[in-house]
């Protein structure tokens, strides 16, 4: 069958087609997909589901025509068709006449060309119904003529699954190392997940990042979050679907993969990656235009590190084989979604790093990330390449993050503050890295933490966590398991105590026994 159309949009509604056809005195029988190259207007497409009308005598009919360019499959139109004896009892659209240009096939029933196919074997259109006579005793001669056509292409298709399984067998040994070649997608482009049945309908931008800009679409009843890349970032959409591919990559609290997509030709190509899309936005969208209560920011904080620690865990044994160890590489409140109910998951891993046992991280990743969230050891470039050395980078960013939070918190006395980025007010909102270096390498400054919040218990012992997140000594951090234990510990202290005591100076603090700061890393 045919893969989906270059950037499909939905063109005819069916209230008008229905009006249309009682206009005509015509009665709905059937429906088909339909697909129109001609509409195509700025590089997008018209598609969609045709109702089908016609005469009560005659028959309706379903067709797909395409284009087999060098293998790539290219819709031109698919929709109705009005009556065709070739067409006559065909469940299945199937094309048997080879074309150096147009293939054309038509069948009878709802949604018959949702799937088309080439097949110049007469096996392949048996599906007709009317062909109930046995074709070996009408000639003879074609059991011979199959005979010396089936078996070698058996033969070719047992090399080729043998070819396949020593690939695997290889590829799970000796993991590939992507190298540019003339395909504009390398040799290493993974197939689609999303099957070309499934229309899939850009709606509006969401956000620009360094990488392309993120969609809101509909893929069939959902709507789900297209992240488009151009060619020239191809690597960061492949790194990025590489990650998501990883043995236990899904959890609650990373931004749930659906699938990527090739759209265009030649060199002009977007790479898309597909997931599920949030209202809420990212972390930071909802910090500019809400302030949060105690309870959901200690909710938020609890599910960010939770998930943080899970992506850097590293977990043999699992049923579908052993999750590595990854670091985020671009830990920040924009790159944080909110679900309904508040909870975080983590997006973005176009820089992330998975980390093999026996394997170093090699010596090519120096400074990469968001300037203003770089720790100080990637901002002098005084990086250890090990892996507890990028997973303790994670943490720095992480503290930023905990002091947005806490900074747009309803829990202290007094007035909330605007939203501020971390270090706006030091280097203002476009920072230079001899910025971020002069602020954070040479004069060790953090952003501010506010005198009210020493005034309710809880934030004492989140500002505390903050402090050792964000600590310049890399070794001296926390990790992200001992964050969310916490942050667990921290809630359940503030609700034993009755809400009047809360908010008070705080002399009790330094009886809470916190979690080691080992506990992960």
């Amino acid at each position: 069958h045919g893969p989906s159309p270059p950037i499909a949009q939905f063109g005819r509604a069916a209230s008008s087609r229905k009006s249309l056809g009682a206009i005509l005195g015509r009665s709905e029988t059937q429906e088909c997909v339909y697909y129109n190259s001609s509409w195509e207007k700025e590089r997008t497409n018209r598609s969609g589901i045709e109702p089908c009308y016609g005469d009560k005598d005659k028959r309706l009919h379903c067709f797909a025509t395409w284009k087999n360019t060098s293998g790539t499959i290219e819709i031109v139109k698919q929709g109705c068709w009005l009556d065709d004896v070739n067409c006559y009892d065909s469940s299945e659209c199937v094309e048997t006449k080879e074309s150096p240009d147009v293939f054309f096939c038509c069948c009878e029933g709802n949604m018959c060309n949702d799937k088309f196919l080439y097949s110049p074997d007469t096996q392949a259109v048996q599906s007709k119904s009317s062909s109930t006579s046995n074709p070996f005793s009408q000639k003879p001669q074609l059991f011979n003529t199959l005979l010396y056509s089936l078996v070698p292409i058996m033969g070719i298709a047992a090399i080729v699954l043998f070819s396949f399984w020593m690939y695997r067998h290889h590829k799970l040994a000796y993991p590939p190392v992507l190298v540019p070649t003339q395909d504009p997608l390398g040799p290493h482009t993974p197939p689609s997940p999303i099957m070309g049945q499934k229309p899939l309908q850009l709606i509006e931008i969401k956000a620009r990042g360094r990488f392309g800009c993120v969609w809101k679409a509909q893929l069939l009843n959902d709507y789900v979050a297209v992240k488009v890349f151009p060619i020239q970032d191809k690597l960061s959409w492949q790194n990025e679907y590489e990650i998501y591919s990883l043995t236990g990559m899904k959890h609650e609290n990373l931004l749930h993969f659906i699938g990527v997509e090739k759209r265009g030709n030649n060199m002009d190509i977007d790479l898309w990656l597909i997931t599920a899309y949030h209202d809420n936005g990212s972390l930071t969208d909802y910090l500019k235009a809400n302030v949060v209560s105690w309870n959901e920011l200690c909710h938020i904080s609890q599910t960010l590190a939770r998930g943080l620690a899970y992506l850097h865990e590293d977990i043999p044994g699992l049923k579908d084989g052993h999750k590595p160890a990854v670091a985020h590489r671009d830990m920040k409140s924009k790159n944080v979604l909110l679900k309904n109910n508040l909870t975080a998951c983590i997006a973005d891993f176009g820089l992330a790093l998975k980390f093999e046992a026996g394997k170093s991280a090699g010596d090519t990743h120096g400074q990469v990330g968001t300037r203003r969230y770089m720790a100080p050891e990637v901002l002098e470039g005084a990086i250890n390449f090990q892996r507890d050395s990028f997973l303790r980078i994670d943490m720095y960013a992480m503290g930023l993050v905990l002091w947005e939070l806490t900074a747009r918190c309803t829990a202290a006395d007094g007035p909330v503050d605007e939203y501020t980025l971390p270090f706006e007010e030091e280097v203002g909102q476009h920072p230079s890295l001899e910025d971020m270096q002069e602020v954070v390498v040479h004069k060790k400054l953090r952003p501010c933490l506010r005198e009210c919040w020493q005034k309710h218990i809880g934030l004492v012992m989140l500002c505390e966590t903050i402090e050792e997140c964000w600590d310049h000594e890399a070794e001296a951090r926390l990790s992200a398991g001992c964050v969310e234990e916490r942050i667990i510990q921290m809630q359940r202290q503030t609700n034993i105590i009755a809400p009047e005591e809360i908010v008070t100076v705080v002399t009790m603090v330094t009886n809470v026994d916190f979690p080691p700061k080992e506990s992960s890393l």
